[in-house]
């Protein structure tokens, strides 16, 4: 699914006063972590997800692997912070046209 621009706007606009649903721990990216991201993603369709490593480019690899793997749509990066947007079938969110 390909966003305009205003519609990524307006997401960001949304996740703005979201907190982190999955926090990375030690182990990193793992199966669990995967399959709690994706379930948070068809529960809420627009979740924040904390990578804390001081390392940019493991960072980058790991954030890309989370968008690989779920599907979804990465609406921005802040810090060590990922928001993500996935539609599901219930369709909770109306974006503009």
């Amino acid at each position: 699914m390909k966003l305009s621009n205003k519609q990524k706007q307006f997401l960001k606009g949304l996740a703005h006063p979201l907190k982190p649903v999955v926090q990375l721990g030690a182990n990193g990216l793992t199966e669990g972590v995967l399959a709690e991201i994706d379930s948070a993603l068809n529960h809420h369709e627009l979740i924040k997800v904390k990578v804390p490593t001081d390392d940019r480019e493991e960072k980058s690899l790991i954030m890309e692997a989370i968008i690989r793997e779920t599907a979804s749509e990465k609406l921005q990066v802040i810090g060590h912070t990922l928001i993500l947007y996935r539609l599901s079938e219930e369709c909770k969110i109306q974006l503009p046209k």
